[in-house]
């Protein structure tokens, strides 16, 4: 027999402003565990003086948003909101609305930048960095899990997407996502990270690209297959010679996630989001 709302659990719309809100200042002033490892480690391993001293100065930044509570970038982005909803879960109130007056209130009360234009066009501003982009997937159990990432379009705006043919391959989608991190250049500020999306059709290959950026870059892809091939883009990229900010040497990415799904057998859609070194996420459980 179905659950009804009395015998579900139940989570208030202020529960979820407030989640928000806090993981919008949070995301914006620290970077993930991973990232911040990643980052490091680079800058101790990086052989070219001038990319050594850019990544210095990068890990010294990071501190200093840290300690002073500040934004880690200027550009503090447009809120990717993913929110993983228990099939359990009853939701009192609006979902949509409680999550953007989370980012109303996160982005104000931060003092973060608004960056948000209420139309593509006539590019007037929304003043409160709102509306979020919202992605929501049921799950089974009684938690609401929602994870903010406020991505900045320096890198955004370096992301491709092909609809490749079958014949193309594997080899196919190693040459369009060297190409499309090639082209980037130091436009999306490297050390980047890279979600690339594979299957699908043309809106969930690029929905997959970007859940890419959701995992951890110290965990790879579950598939021993795409494991490996993850691994062997991430050297391919850092061979580039790019490096960071674009000053050459071996730190062209931080990481690369693949993620995929079942596609068209006369499809093969490959989509690449870029994001910077400043790769934000920052998650909370209801």
């Amino acid at each position: 027999m179905e659950k009804g709302y009395e015998t579900m659990k139940t989570i208030t719309a202020q529960q979820i402003t407030d989640l928000v809100a806090h993981l919008c200042a949070d995301a914006n002033r620290r970077l993930p565990e991973d990232i911040e490892r990643a980052m490091r480690a680079a800058t101790e391993s990086e052989p070219w003086p001038l990319a050594r001293d850019t990544l210095c100065d990068l890990c010294t930044n990071l501190g200093a948003a840290r300690e002073r509570d500040l934004p880690i970038c200027q550009d503090t982005g447009l809120a990717c909101v993913f929110a993983e909803l228990g099939q359990d879960v009853h939701v009192e109130g609006g979902f949509l609305d409680a999550v953007n007056e989370g980012v109303r209130r996160g982005y104000e009360d931060g003092y973060l930048r608004k960056s948000v234009v209420a139309d593509p066009l006539r590019r007037v501003n929304t003043e409160d960095n709102t509306p979020a982009a919202v992605t929501i997937e049921l799950v089974p159990g009684d938690q609401l899990k929602l994870t903010v990432i406020p991505k900045g379009f320096g890198s955004e705006n370096m992301s491709r997407l092909a609809m490749l043919k079958p014949a193309d391959g594997v080899e196919g989608v190693k040459r369009f996502v060297l190409d499309a991190v090639r082209a980037a250049g130091a436009n999306p500020c490297p050390p980047i990270v890279v979600g690339v999306g594979i299957g699908g059709t043309f809106d969930k290959v690029a929905a997959l690209a970007k859940h890419a950026l959701l995992r951890p870059i110290d965990q790879p892809h579950p598939d021993p297959y795409y494991a490996a091939l993850e691994a062997e883009l991430l050297e391919e990229i850092n061979r580039l010679g790019i490096g960071p900010q674009g000053f050459g040497g071996r730190t062209t990415a931080l990481g690369l996630c693949i993620e995929t799904m079942p596609t068209h057998v006369a499809g093969l859609p490959v989509a690449v989001n870029i994001s910077c070194h400043v790769t934000r996420r920052a998650s909370g459980i209801l």
